[in-house]
């Protein structure tokens, strides 16, 4: 180990101490003046190591790090002859005030927690997802140009993080669909759908959300399908939750364990073999094999659990697909595109 490099124990205890002052500071506020002991107790710490928690709070307070900026702590109240063992904090009222940001400030926060979360463990990850949620949501309500407002608070949430911001954003995401869930609030989203090239506006009731081969998914009953439905995370435009409570039966989300459709008796393992304009199909639907041939065409392999939907699939990627196998299933797209092709003559 090199010199000056901090042991594990060493920042567990920076970690611990900064705990502990983020708890210090309110407890004392609250309470005005309390006995060093009592204080102790309250927080589960033993009375030497609050009174060096205490000369660390004398050097926090407001940016500018002049006498007034700082926290005064009276430490000869608690060391030396005249010591009563009473701790006096003041200059600290500020802290009984709302945090408000700056613009800068949030961004800066934000980039932060942002930066902090891609290494982090997922204990802590889950803790820096709430506090991006709250931040971020609170930033876009000081840009929505509504008396007092500042719109310029919108750059913190339009902050470029980098590499990773994706994840970071489908988690945060994930996170206001589960608490919606678990608040059983429906949620409108404005969701991408890739066949017709277009954004649709959806509320639904959230259930979950699952993951299948890598892609989140929020579970929920559509009340535009009337069918319960799973919305890609990363197509979600928009997720608005509402202060309506759920109207259907609150469940559970499914289990993807089986993938997106579960093997039944009424599922049918379907090869199709695609041209190059139809080889878009297999990154917007659920497939279980894909090969290239060397022709340059795909063959791929899904499960169907019903001939109806892929028959409607096959008609929007004609003239430049056609089913291998089953034959039955060839032979129904068959028929069914020649009763189209009748109703235009």
């Amino acid at each position: 180990m090199s010199r000056g490099e901090p042991t594990t124990a060493g920042a567990q205890g920076a970690r611990d101490q900064v705990s502990r002052l983020l708890t210090l500071v309110p407890f004392l506020h609250a309470r005005g003046q309390v006995r060093l002991d009592d204080a102790a107790v309250a927080l589960g710490v033993s009375p030497a190591q609050l009174v060096k928690d205490l000369k660390v709070l004398l050097m926090c307070g407001l940016p500018g790090g002049y006498p007034n900026d700082l926290i005064d702590v009276d430490l000869d109240a608690l060391e030396g002859p005249e010591a009563d063992g009473v701790i006096r904090v003041s200059n600290a009222d500020y802290l009984a005030r709302p945090l408000r940001l700056t613009a800068t400030e949030a961004t800066a926060v934000i980039v932060a927690l942002r930066a902090l979360r891609g290494g982090a463990r997922d204990d802590t990850r889950e803790v820096v997802d709430r506090a991006l949620a709250k931040l971020e949501a609170a930033a876009a309500d000081g840009a929505d140009g509504a008396d007092g407002a500042d719109p310029s608070r919108a750059a913190a949430t339009r902050v470029e993080p980098g590499e990773g911001a994706a994840d970071a954003d489908i988690a945060l995401l994930a996170t206001r669909l589960v608490q919606a869930s678990r608040d059983r609030r429906q949620v409108r989203l404005t969701y991408y759908v890739p066949s017709r090239d277009e954004d649709s506006l959806r509320d639904v009731d959230p259930r979950g959300v699952v993951a299948s081969r890598g892609v989140q998914y929020l579970d929920a009953w559509c009340h535009l399908a009337e069918a319960p439905r799973l919305f890609r995370l990363d197509r979600i435009g928009t997720a608005e939750v509402l202060d309506v409570p759920i109207v259907t039966e609150a469940e559970g989300p499914r289990d993807l364990a089986e993938g997106l459709f579960a093997r039944t008796t009424d599922a049918t393992v379907v090869t199709l073999l695609l041209d190059p304009p139809a080889h878009w199909m297999v990154e917007y639907y659920p497939v279980e094999e894909v090969t290239a041939t060397d022709d340059g065409r795909l063959r791929v392999q899904l499960v169907v659990a019903d001939p109806r939907w892929l028959t409607r699939l096959l008609l929007r990627l004609a003239p430049h697909a056609r089913v291998v196998a089953p034959q039955r299933y060839a032979d129904d797209f068959t028929a069914s595109a020649q009763r189209t092709l009748g109703l235009y003559s």
